[in-house]
């Protein structure tokens, strides 16, 4: 894995995931962008115990794009506390099948109750996680905007602004409305994407630094494999 390191502090360091990466190891032992960002940190610095990283949010294994690490304890519960509360904007893209009614419009539905902080889901592994969600039985609303960007008769590209944080509500809601994302079997989609990835990317990221009042905005580009469904 070449890593794609887009910003770095003393607090706090953001990566390119690629799609079909764990964000965090599991007991399956495939690789992980965590890993990988502990690895370079420990030979950047020449550390020789231990490296701290503090796993503040996660992508799904087969979603690509932005993720975001603290390296000190500080930098995980300044970030950790801003993504409770909210302030963090997340900027997603995605190939969805189909054409929408709409150019752009609002989600807004139940899902399963899934309170990943509170539930400590930076010690869960994705199958713990997925358990977690099996056995919830209370629903919290979850809320995303949405609009066409490019569009044809097969396939639409989106820019989603999720409102909320919910587990694969992006995944969830967009199926729910008839336009399962590309690549997405579990979510009703029909054609497979190399890797078990899936047609999602989160592309932007806009936060406070773990000091001070600094704005960080972050973008990446789509990905290039992206060109043959919506050219």
């Amino acid at each position: 894995m070449q890593l794609q390191v887009l910003y770095e502090d003393n607090h706090i360091i953001a990566v390119v995931k690629p799609a079909g990466v764990l964000s965090q190891g599991d007991s399956t032992g495939d690789a992980s962008i965590f890993d990988e960002v502990k690895s370079y940190l420990k030979e950047k610095y020449k550390k020789p115990g231990n490296v701290f990283l503090g796993l503040v949010h996660r992508l799904d294994k087969p979603v690509s794009g932005i993720i975001l690490f603290a390296k000190t304890s500080k930098g995980a519960s300044r970030i950790s506390e801003q993504f409770r509360n909210h302030t963090i904007q997340k900027t997603y893209h995605c190939v969805v099948t189909g054409k929408l009614k709409l150019e752009k419009g609002e989600l807004k539905g139940k899902v399963n109750k899934i309170s990943l902080f509170a539930e400590g889901f930076g010690q869960k592994s994705d199958k713990e996680i997925l358990e977690a969600v099996k056995k919830a039985t209370k629903t919290r609303t979850a809320e995303l905007s949405y609009e066409v960007v490019k569009s044809n008769n097969k396939y639409s590209l989106l820019k989603i602004l999720p409102k909320t944080g919910r587990f694969h509500q992006i995944r969830v809601q967009l199926s729910e409305m008839g336009n399962p994302i590309l690549g997405d079997l579990k979510y009703g989609a029909k054609e497979v994407l190399p890797d078990d990835s899936i047609a999602l990317c989160a592309t932007g990221l806009s936060f406070k630094s773990a000091t001070g009042e600094k704005l960080i905005d972050l973008k990446i580009a789509l990905p290039n494999e992206w060109k043959k469904y919506i050219t």
